[in-house]
């Protein structure tokens, strides 16, 4: 039969319970002090300047997925592109690099969370006493046993501990936005190395053309100079060109092996495991939807990571503040202490206490008056951070659109150039085999129809960059609703109230 709690002890107990209910419902669902986010206004146009995109574009409807999702690449249709694409998630360090960072932000969560409940530790001891000379074996002596819990419960009144979850959940999600940024970025950048490499390649297959066409011209040059119909002169020239324009094509080289270097870097790779055969560069843009100016804000991550720091910094306002008010606490002890080691069980041998306590700082010099302006002088900070950001980021998109409207004109031009430059060729040779022009006309043309050509093809080149630069300024594909969710940053407890889970959403 237990005995009997006195009347005394039994009020004792129901205070500490009603207190400790009390307590918990103020933590959980008390006033927060400190500023509530609300998303400030970003600075952004109505249209874009760029308002009339080349012919194959459009403005994408809100309700349409602006780019493949999390394949923009695809757009491209080049199985090789493909393949090197697929492996910047499994293999590129710096993206493994993000992500760490993306899990330690989780941990915080999680660290900061546990504030919200009692923290609690254990003892255990034995004390052997005596009087009397010998060895503490050899005189009588008594041995005590004792175990013990003590616990402590800083209750969230004011809702600091709250306010450190949101900055630190707020925190997560930029973290998140971050790795994003940095897959795209990795994504992007190997795009516009490849689109590089291929360049590199045709400029290969253009040199190559141009040096069999001018060791034939050098051929004809050869045989006249043997009829003597030529001077020596008009024969060096030509076999000079020749030599030149096989020089050129060697240099080629050195850049194309910088590009495969950087592409195996960036799939995780040494540069001597990846070798790639060569190709044509395309000439083919695919047509990109262009988003409106409203909702480029939900489609970067870099813009996603700029205005969840102003929560977070926000959020830290509210945290300082707080320190304005007392800090409440509850204490429980429990402990037992005998001999033999039997009687721990016994009640006789119990001793508890519970209590509650209230810290204030009375005076400490304007500590927490600074420690508020700062944060509020960093919230602002962030605030100027985002709305650059975003500014940057209109002003990204509309380079890209402008030039890709100015290369696309630039191309028409250039292509009559080539064209009239070849036509200048065909005239010239055929003037200089009918002895009216001299060879150095014959050389000048060529030189110039070759140009023209390298220049056709660089401009092709600056098109498929700056698609891909394109695709980078409209996120890749991304929208704010792949961050994760507030309340999937905040593993559901089953010992937590579920009122306070209407505060994660």
């Amino acid at each position: 039969m237990k005995p009997a709690v006195p009347a005394r002890q039994r009020r004792v107990r129901s205070a500490a319970r009603r207190l400790a209910t009390t307590s918990l419902a103020a933590s959980l669902s008390g006033c927060m002090v400190g500023p509530d986010y609300h998303r400030p206004a970003a600075i952004q146009p109505a249209l874009l300047k760029e308002i009339a995109p080349p012919p194959g574009w459009a403005y994408a409807d809100p309700n349409y997925a602006l780019l493949p999702r999390g394949a923009w690449w695809t757009l491209y249709d080049d199985p090789v592109l493909n393949g090197l694409e697929s492996q910047i998630d499994i293999s590129n360090q710096t993206i493994k690099q993000s992500e760490a960072a993306y899990r330690q932000s989780r941990a915080l969560v999680d660290e900061a969370r546990a504030g919200l409940f009692p923290s609690a530790n254990g003892n255990a001891g034995v004390t052997r006493t005596g009087i009397g000379g010998g060895s503490p074996g050899n005189f009588n002596g008594n041995t005590n046993y004792s175990t013990g819990a003590q616990a402590n419960w800083q209750i969230d009144v004011w809702g600091q501990i709250r306010r450190q979850i949101e900055s630190q959940v707020a925190g997560a999600q930029l973290s998140d936005a971050e790795l994003a940024n940095a897959r795209l970025s990795a994504q992007t950048t190997l795009a516009a190395d490849y689109f590089d490499l291929r360049y590199e390649d045709s400029l290969q297959t253009l040199l190559s053309q141009f040096v069999t066409y001018y060791e034939e011209s050098a051929r004809i040059t050869r045989n006249e100079y043997s009829a003597g119909t030529v001077a020596s002169t008009d024969l060096l020239e030509a076999e000079t060109q020749v030599a030149t324009t096989k020089a050129n094509l060697v240099s080629v080289g050195i850049l194309r092996a910088e590009y495969e270097h950087a592409i195996a870097v960036l799939t995780g790779h040494p540069p001597s495991d990846l070798s790639l055969p060569p190709g044509a560069l395309t000439g083919t843009i695919p047509p990109i939807p262009v988003v409106f100016p409203s909702l480029l804000l939900q489609r970067r991550p870099d813009i996603a990571s700029a205005e969840r720091n102003m929560e977070g910094q926000n959020a830290l306002i509210g945290v300082e503040i707080s320190a304005f008010y007392p800090v409440i606490s509850l204490t429980a002890a429990a402990s037992y202490a005998g001999n033999p080691i039997g009687s721990l069980i016994q009640v006789a041998d119990r001793t508890w206490s519970l209590g509650a306590n209230a810290v204030e700082t009375l005076f400490n010099g304007g500590d927490r008056t600074a420690a508020v302006r700062a944060a509020r002088a960093s919230y602002d900070g962030a605030v100027a951070n985002y709305r650059e950001v975003v500014l940057t980021a209109f002003q990204g998109l509309e380079d890209q659109l402008s030039t890709l409207r100015i290369l696309e004109q630039q191309a028409q031009a250039q292509a009559l150039a080539v064209d009239l430059a070849n036509q200048t060729v065909t005239v010239a040779l055929n003037q200089y085999e009918a002895g009216t022009t001299i060879y150095t006309t014959v050389i000048t043309d060529q030189t110039t129809a070759l140009t023209n050509a390298e220049t056709a093809l660089g401009i092709q080149q600056e098109r498929m960059v700056a698609s891909v630069d394109l695709i980078d300024q409209l996120g890749g594909g991304w929208t704010t609703a792949d961050l994760p969710s507030k309340n999937s940053l905040q593993t559901d407890d089953p010992f937590l109230p579920s009122f306070i889970q209407k505060d994660r959403n």
